[in-house]
């Protein structure tokens, strides 16, 4: 599995620009007036991971198959679109299809850029999202609620399962707070999930700072930080300009231009490392002659659930796994070396994947 990470954010604060770099294509306009996202642009990328590289070398597989991530770009909100504002809540929809939400936040001044509200506050920006969405999923609870209130008079236990867990979110918002800050027991998880609330998603605030900040974040970007400390929430500072730029350049380009920027590293790989840790999720790899390949799981998923990621047959055929921790396989030089030196394991059904794996499963067909 891959995830897929909603980019929404207010008119103008280069959330599209953003999009645009990311997945290397022109498929979202990124200009300067509002709602020039009129549908929700969908690209994917390959997730980097050098590790998988590194494997694919000492296995010296012909193909290598990383994973990847999807990203949604959504039309910008603005205040009111839960009641029809702009361009409605026609967009909020897409919202629902995705595993984590990513807000934009405008963290530069530029007076050729005009901000939809006059002014430069991210921390309001990130307020007037939240509202909207907080809106917006308490009008859906309380419509459904109401379209409950039969069943459970009829004795529905599954219904009055569903109102208890759409009454604690119900209280939650009405206190102005977001439906993730609900304590849900584990038992309770699946069924919460199903309610799809626009605010139980995780959240990522992307600072979007002005190049020559990039390295360092500004004000701007440092209140974003405590913001998303005090939350819970992830957060990490980008220059969508310095992004575009990188696109448009091949690996030596990117690199050099990156060293002279003062950055270590693409705003992409900082966008999705912090998307997983966001997530708790993790790789394995599945690595031969043929193919090297990498597989996202969540952090404590059991071998045949990981097996599952690759085919439903092999986790329903599950007998074992050969492993090879990553380190182990590199120091081994390849899975013979690693089983020399005594660092292959042949794990069961209750084998906790670990971050890096090198899986190799026996199932029955």
């Amino acid at each position: 599995m891959g995830f897929r990470m909603g980019i929404v954010g207010l008119p103008n604060v280069g959330k599209s620009t953003l999009f645009n770099a990311l997945t290397r294509t022109a498929a979202a306009q990124a200009a300067n007036f509002p709602f020039c996202t009129i549908e929700p642009n969908v690209g994917e990328v390959a997730v980097p991971d050098q590790r998988l590289y590194t494997l694919a070398g000492i296995a010296g597989s012909k193909q290598i198959i990383p994973t990847r991530i999807t990203f949604v770009d959504i039309a910008g909100l603005v205040k009111g679109a839960s009641k029809g504002e702009g361009l409605g809540n026609q967009f909020l929809a897409n919202i629902r299809e995705v595993d984590a939400i990513a807000h934009v936040l405008r963290c530069f001044e530029d007076g050729d850029v005009t901000h939809v509200e006059g002014r430069v506050d991210p921390l309001a920006d990130a307020d007037t999202i939240e509202t909207e969405l907080m809106i917006a999923d308490l009008e859906s609870v309380e419509k459904r609620l109401a379209n409950l209130s039969r069943k459970i008079n009829a004795g529905d236990k599954q219904a009055k399962e569903d109102a208890r867990l759409m009454t604690a979110a119900k209280e939650a918002l009405e206190a102005g707070r977001p439906a993730r800050t609900v304590d849900v027991a584990d038992d309770d998880r699946k069924a919460w999930n199903m309610l799809q609330l626009l605010t139980a998603k995780p959240v990522l605030y992307v600072c979007n700072v002005a190049e020559d900040e990039a390295a360092t974040g500004n004000d701007y970007s440092a209140q974003v930080a405590k913001m998303a400390e005090e939350q819970g929430a992830g957060h990490v500072v980008i220059s969508a300009k310095i992004e575009e730029e990188i696109s448009q350049l091949d690996a030596g380009e990117a690199e050099m231009f990156l060293s002279e920027m003062g950055l270590e590293e693409a705003g992409l790989d900082r966008l999705i490392r912090a998307g997983y840790d966001l997530l708790g999720l993790q790789t394995y790899f599945t690595v031969g002659p043929k193919e090297a390949r990498a597989w996202t799981i969540r952090q404590g998923t059991l071998a045949p659930a990981a097996a599952g990621v690759i085919h439903g047959d092999f986790e329903r055929g599950f007998i074992r796994a050969e492993t090879v921790a990553y380190d182990d396989y590199v120091a081994g030089n390849g899975e013979a070396g690693a089983r020399e030196a005594g660092k292959l394991r042949v794990e069961g059904k209750s084998y906790e994947v670990k971050d890096g794996d090198v899986l190799h499963f026996l199932f029955n067909a």
